[in-house]
């Protein structure tokens, strides 16, 4: 499907229909009417992560409100994504970084994830969500990942499904092939989970691979930073096991 990318998109939480009509958030007039300079009558895209996206316009537009009208579906709403994201936190400007790059590769669920060698204890969950919104407008993308407080990993496995298959990606793997160790697995529900900076502790690596569920890949012969190991694993994935296929 041919999208298009030169009209502005616009993330709202109002129900979508045609006719109806609602008012921006105060933040979005500003954008839309001061640093965009969009007036009465001008095109755009709005779209809420359950609806669809619709093509819209602005209905009126005053210094500080932007009164937007709803006129047709553009695309009909796509089946969540299922793919979760397992990560030890990063500092905000990578962590920001990080968050863009998974919505942008099908993430459907943020999960951070702390450990023992985590940068970054404390982790700003709103600021998080507002980084998947931007990422998603900026990129056609529909549905909005949900994003989970911070557990600690050995909670996060205790509470794990069992059904779904958990991709951790580990420089020590026996496996140096990832695409090889990927198709050799069942579809089914997947999550990725990348570590932190100064890797897993042997304790946390032992009890990962204890699991019957976890299949540990290599991501090949260099050794990348956390968030360059995101895109890369999410690349891998959604290539061989996801919904690139």
């Amino acid at each position: 499907m041919a999208y298009d990318f030169r009209t502005q998109r616009l993330f709202v939480d109002e129900p979508l229909v045609e006719g109806a009509a609602f008012e921006a958030s105060r933040a979005q007039a500003n954008y839309l009417v001061n640093v965009l300079r969009m007036r009465t009558g001008d095109p755009l895209l709005v779209f809420n992560g359950r609806h669809g996206e619709w093509r819209a316009a602005i209905a009126e537009a005053g210094r500080k409100s932007c009164l937007i009208r709803v006129e047709a579906q553009a695309r009909p709403q796509p089946e969540p994504y299922d793919l979760q994201y397992l990560f030890a936190p990063l500092k905000q400007a990578r962590l920001d970084y990080m968050v863009q790059k998974a919505v942008e590769m099908g993430a459907g669920r943020l999960r951070p994830v702390l450990t023992q060698h985590t940068q970054a204890s404390r982790v700003n969950t709103e600021r998080m969500a507002a980084n998947a919104v931007e990422a998603a407008e900026q990129c056609g993308v529909l549905t909005i990942p949900a994003v989970d407080e911070p557990v600690s990993l050995e909670k996060a496995l205790g509470a794990w499904d069992a059904g779904r298959r958990l991709i951790l990606c580990d420089e020590a793997a026996p496996v140096a092939n990832p695409v090889r160790a990927l198709a050799a697995l069942p579809p089914g529900p997947m999550a990725v989970l990348i570590g932190p900076e100064g890797g897993f502790s042997a304790q946390e690596r032992g009890m990962l691979l204890r699991e019957p569920f976890v299949t540990a890949i290599s991501l090949g012969p260099r050794i990348l930073r956390a968030d360059t190991a995101a895109v890369a694993a999410l690349a891998i994935v959604q290539a061989v096991l996801g919904d690139w296929r």
